[in-house]
């Protein structure tokens, strides 16, 4: 099967969807949400394999996990993101700089750079919420050099976070935006990158920890917008109806042996070698 990569590919016409996201993502606290991430991070970077002097580029890169774990490893980091995104990030990436990583403002389905530009290409719960999914795949591909890797890690739709989002788009209003996690799954993500090279995959997990169950509601509500965004539309019974579901779901999975929270999210590293 042949791949095309072109800049000049059509692109689906989504500026109204990219500045709702971009909307959901910046104006939340998303680190406080993100922190028990880091680890995700680290074992992505390792099963890239990055080696000092490489040029590594992390797309849609949140707080920047991803760019800090490949800087320790003495790598010539780029990170991708929107140029909204990046100022509102400030503090995280005042960090990064100081480790040298260089900031680029670009979306995952229109990067700014050269074909090949890159030993390594990655995203950590990022690049799975590319409005344009193909286009996204493609261009990650495309600045990635022949024979080297491309390392994402994807919430599983049936893992803890990504039923978390069903819940949430079960409460949210009607024709607002739902997350989706079908870069969890082997199946979409051989539709996406088949053609492009070999791909490996591996379904891990990432602990969350909180204080209890109610403490990690009140933190999810303040600090991530999508959720905050739908407790603020509901009436007080909706209210009560999706802080029912969110610790019904949470007690699904805790593993927790006391009055704390506990539990393993399950997501899907994937690393692609480019043909």
């Amino acid at each position: 099967m042949n791949a095309v990569l072109s800049r000049n590919a059509s692109r689906i016409d989504n500026r109204a969807a990219l500045a709702r996201q971009h909307w959901n993502y910046a104006s939340g606290d998303y680190a406080v949400v993100g922190n028990a991430l880091q680890l995700v991070s680290e074992e992505l970077c390792e099963s890239v394999n990055l080696c000092q002097d490489q040029r590594v580029l992390d797309v849609a890169a949140g707080n920047f996990h991803a760019s800090l774990a490949a800087s320790r490893r003495w790598c010539e980091v780029t990170t991708a993101d929107h140029g909204s995104d990046l100022v509102q990030r400030s503090r995280q990436r005042a960090e990064a700089e100081s480790m040298g990583v260089r900031f680029v403002d670009g979306d995952v389905d229109s990067l700014p750079f050269p074909d090949q530009s890159f030993d390594a290409v990655v995203s950590s719960f990022g690049a799975m919420f590319a409005v344009d999914q193909e286009r996204a795949a493609s261009e990650m591909i495309r600045v990635c050099r022949r024979g080297r890797q491309v390392g994402l890690a994807n919430w599983t739709p049936e893992g803890f976070v990504g039923q978390l989002f069903r819940i949430v788009g079960k409460h949210a209003p009607q024709g607002a935006a739902v997350a989706s996690c079908a870069w969890g799954t082997g199946a979409r993500l051989v539709e996406l990158f088949g053609a492009y090279g070999n791909l490996w995959l591996m379904e891990k997990h990432v602990a969350f920890r909180c204080r209890t169950p109610m403490h990690w509601i009140d933190k999810l509500r303040a600090s991530y917008l999508p959720v905050a965004r739908t407790f603020s539309v509901l009436d007080a019974s909706g209210k009560r109806a999706l802080r029912s579901d969110l610790l019904e779901l949470v007690a699904k999975f805790n593993r927790a042996t006391d009055s704390t929270m506990l539990v393993n999210a399950e997501y899907l590293e994937v690393v692609i070698t480019r043909r």
